[in-house]
């Protein structure tokens, strides 16, 4: 009966515990259990949380949804990074839209070859806050004399720039909020119109398994603009749904080898975490289940074909 009593109490203390619930999905999520909660605001552009959890550490969360994690952050940002940075083997500018957390301009500028880096971010107390309760995630690269911080909305920003880049890298929520504008054929063009002869276009596209019509979404609205559209994975466990899809676009069919990655990766003095130019290759190896999704949309829209780049 002891035993029986100290199980039911020690089951019923652990859901006592205070948690925070991602609300991404209305008929399934994940929740963490919140040791300690740093900070809460709801700014002009979104709800703002970060909080402490003893497995993945500081998460910061927006509108509900977790955007990323001290355990896992390196996946999502090495392979936004270095998939096209190091495909384009010399790109000396590069433009990252969102990412206010500071962790996909770390591993941009973690390249030498990259000269200048500029940050667009809508919301200036992300940047802030993020420096102040997540400094892992910049690890000083707000402090480096190659970024330029720009406040605005990126959609206004790609429009109105005179600017050329040879990497774009779209770091952005969902389309959802102040995000959805980020997902559309418009932006897509303006984005295309900076870049330099030879630029690579990437995106972050949720989890295809769980967010199809965002999948499909940005295929469509990319299609035009570019000749070669794809998508790449990764395994991210606080992305939770399977695998994070990443937009690739470009007009150069790009065919690099491992062996030329391993060359251009040993110019990075640090340690990656996940990256590897295997991974890298591997990537572009869909599911059978995103395949068939586009597929359907290429029957649907027209298309004749689906380029796959690596």
């Amino acid at each position: 009966m002891k035993t029986l009593l100290f199980s039911i109490l020690a089951f019923s203390n652990a859901f006592a515990v205070e948690r925070y619930e991602e609300t991404l999905y209305p008929e399934w999520g994940q929740s963490f259990t919140l040791s300690k909660e740093l900070y809460r605001e709801k700014t002009a552009h979104q709800d703002l949380v970060i909080f402490e959890n003893d497995r993945f550490g500081r998460v910061l969360a927006l509108d509900g949804s977790i955007q990323t994690t001290e355990a896992d952050e390196a996946i999502y940002h090495e392979m936004l990074a270095h998939v096209p940075i190091l495909t384009h083997g010399s790109a000396e500018s590069v433009l990252v839209i969102g990412g206010g957390d500071g962790g996909t301009i770390r591993e941009v500028l973690k390249h030498p070859t990259v000269k200048r880096v500029v940050l667009v971010e809508i919301d200036d107390s992300v940047i802030a806050l993020s420096k102040k309760y997540l400094p892992k995630l910049s690890s000083g690269a707000f402090e480096d004399s190659r970024l330029h911080v720009v406040i605005e909305n990126a959609a206004n920003y790609v429009k109105e720039s005179q600017e050329s880049f040879d990497v774009i890298l779209c770091d952005s929520s969902d389309p959802i909020g102040p995000g959805q504008v980020l997902f559309t054929s418009e932006f897509y063009g303006d984005c295309k119109a900076l870049l330099n002869t030879n630029g690579i276009f990437v995106n972050q596209n949720g989890a295809p398994f769980l967010q199809k019509e965002e999948l499909l979404l940005t295929y469509h609205n990319r299609k035009p603009h570019f000749k070669h559209v794809d998508y790449y994975v990764a395994a991210i466990p606080s992305y939770v749904g399977g695998f994070m899809a990443l937009g690739w676009a470009s007009d150069k069919k790009y065919r690099v080898s491992e062996k030329l990655l391993e060359a251009r990766l040993r110019h990075l003095k640090t340690p990656l975490f996940y990256y590897t130019p295997a991974i890298h290759k591997a990537a572009f190896a869909l599911p059978n289940y995103m395949l068939n999704m586009l597929k359907e949309e290429k029957k649907s829209s027209g298309i004749k074909e689906i380029l796959h780049t690596s």
